[in-house]
């Protein structure tokens, strides 16, 4: 009778044999732009194993949307929002987000309010991620037609379940400042609770005449306010964040920003979006165009994904980069 000994590996302290040469598992790994063709602005939701983004609208979309199960490997899949609100016309459809709320999902959207001729923001719902969204409301959830129209609206769920929205004043469209605000939101998600808070405004160098694209993210307690700023149509355009006490505020930037710039095979990333994945990585979806083609319409803002490591409690973004990297986990 052989010894429970005999037939366990490695037992009586000897070391066990290796493994042959050449049969190591291979590391799947992939390479940037993730997305080569035209896809600004994305935002991103994790629902049911499969990775959705949203984009701001092309010529026949009003909010082009995809799918992925891996964030590498992304396919069309129509337009999540075929309809825009009454209070809006078709086209300039920019920056949606979606967030799982209401008994469904909601959609924050831009779109030009035809009482104000100026961009403002809506909300729909739907059942799905994929859509369609209605939004039935018969004016914006936000316009501050006083200071330029509102813009790049970002829900943020806190781990109490309480929902926020943060966006930004379309201030450079009239020559005046740019500022993000917060301000709590009912728990259906659809109206503002209370007043806005002005959370950050344009004032560091780097940033010139804009900051936008504001995202809030919670990390090991702490909360981030991750933003873009300066010329979205130049290589300037980059991204950079702020430390927040609370979702409205107060929030100090960061001094190493910015975090994200141009480099020779990525000008003008930004419009950044972070996400974690199911084994606790942190990623960062963004936009950038290739550099022999700023302000192009195809190619256009192709899509890329970088790996974001915690330094110190700090993010610190390893892009763009256009290096094979491990796929996300």
């Amino acid at each position: 009778m052989l010894s429970i000994c005999a037939l366990a590996a490695g037992c009586g302290g000897g070391e066990e044999p290796a493994a042959p040469a050449g049969t190591e598992s291979a590391v799947a790994t992939f390479t940037n732009p993730v997305y080569q063709e035209n896809f600004p602005d994305p935002g991103a939701i994790l629902a049911d194993g499969t990775w959705y983004a949203y984009g701001t609208n092309n010529t026949s979309q009003n909010v082009p949307v995809m799918t992925s199960p891996d964030l590498v490997t992304w396919t069309p899949a129509g337009d999540a929002l075929p309809e825009v609100g009454k209070w809006a016309e078709r086209g300039n459809t920019w920056a949606p987000e979606v967030i799982a709320a209401d008994g469904g999902y909601l959609l924050y959207y831009t779109a030009r309010s035809t009482a104000a001729n100026l961009q403002c923001i809506g909300v729909a719902r739907s059942g799905s991620p994929l859509g369609p969204f209605v939004d039935d409301a018969a004016k914006p959830l936000i316009c501050q037609a006083d200071e330029g129209g509102s813009i790049d609206a970002s829900p943020y769920a806190d781990a109490d379940g309480a929902l926020w929205l943060h966006w930004k004043n379309d201030g450079n469209h009239i020559g005046e400042p740019t500022h993000l605000y917060g301000s709590r939101l009912s728990p259906d998600g659809r109206s503002l609770v209370g007043e806005p808070v002005r959370l950050l405004t344009n004032d560091a160098g780097w940033e010139d005449h804009v900051i936008e694209a504001p995202q809030l993210v919670r990390h090991d307690g702490k909360l981030f306010m991750f933003y873009s700023a300066n010329a979205f149509d130049k290589d300037v355009y980059a991204v950079g964040y702020a430390e927040c006490d609370s979702p409205l505020g107060p929030c100090r930037k960061a001094a190493e920003n910015p975090i994200l710039r141009s480099t020779p095979a990525a000008a003008g990333p930004g419009h950044s979006f972070l996400v974690t994945t199911p084994a606790g990585e942190t990623w960062l979806l963004y936009h950038a165009w290739p550099p022999e083609a700023i302000g192009s319409v195809a190619p256009g803002r192709q899509l890329w994904l970088d790996r974001v490591e915690w330094v110190d409690g700090r993010p610190v973004v390893r892009g763009p980069n256009v290096e094979p990297q491990a796929m996300p986990r």
